[in-house]
């Protein structure tokens, strides 16, 4: 298939760029730093402040290293005219991202279990505790968001017409949706009309956040959904049912499905209107 073919492609190049082990060794420090902060806690079974920490933590640095590496990676063969003669090929921009997707989440995903795998051997070699049920959340939980924001940077970089461009949005997004949300949030909230359009506002905004979704559904799961308030009664009630899991993927799936085939529309009507 045209999309293995591209993905394997990726593997290759991503795998020769200086930035994929650049970022490599800086998640892999930041991996053992909050996996030793989370080393006194037993278990996440009950919902504790240093999980809390160790969550928002890994939303400030894991999304901006995502959107680096995914939208730079598409506009960069846009601006050396790389896609120029890969177009000259059977092949379509859907094709071309979709297989760019998979090749740079295979590149991902490799960086965070090696980071977590290599953090998880030293702090065992120097007796520093980390129960199993925490490390394999943290290992979820990072690569689900991992996965949702470079569906977001495929969209960027098909949007941008360079990597400064490219560079640009993903700034932009990692500042709003990881920095200045709660402050979107309140700010939204706040100039309502009605009362009674909180709850569906509140839910909706957070659909809309990949960051924000992950994070609630995730504390939810784990069994302290009541730290979010009576506004997401409901979603307690599906999130920790038999089917709140099957749900969850569907929102997942259909982020990342949007977010590409956007992200192929726009080029696509760039290309035959010339702008891109």
């Amino acid at each position: 298939m045209r999309i293995l073919t591209v993905a394997k492609r990726e593997i290759k190049l991503g795998f020769r760029n200086t930035w994929t082990y650049s970022f490599l060794i800086l998640l892999t420090i930041f991996t053992m730093t909050i996996l030793l902060l989370q080393s006194g806690i037993t278990s996440v079974q009950g919902y504790t402040d240093m999980t809390g920490t160790v969550i928002n933590m890994t939303l400030y640095l894991l999304p901006l290293i995502t959107l680096l590496l995914g939208g730079l990676s598409v506009a960069v063969e846009k601006e050396d005219g790389q896609w120029d003669l890969l177009s000259t090929y059977p092949i379509s921009i859907y094709v071309f991202l979709w297989g760019k997707w998979i090749g740079l989440a295979i590149i991902l995903l490799t960086m965070t279990f090696f980071s977590f795998g290599l953090a998880g051997m030293i702090m065992f070699i120097f007796g520093q505790g980390l129960s199993i049920q925490s490390f394999i959340f943290f290992l979820i939980f990072s690569a689900i968001l991992a996965l949702m924001y470079l569906s977001i940077a495929i969209l960027i970089g098909s949007i941008a017409k360079n990597r400064w461009q490219s560079l640009v949005g993903g700034i932009t997004v990692w500042f709003v949706t990881i920095i200045i949300w709660p402050l979107l949030m309140i700010s939204t909230l706040s100039h309502l009309p009605s009362y009674q359009l909180i709850q569906p506002t509140l839910q909706v905004l957070t659909i809309l956040n990949p960051a924000e979704f992950v994070r609630v559904f995730s504390i939810m799961r784990i069994g302290d959904g009541s730290a979010f308030g009576a506004d997401y009664a409901q979603w307690i009630t599906w999130a920790t049912s038999s089917y709140g899991l099957l749900i969850f993927l569907c929102v997942l799936f259909g982020w990342i499905i949007l977010s590409v085939c956007i992200g192929g529309f726009i080029w696509s009507r760039g290309e035959n209107n010339g702008a891109i």
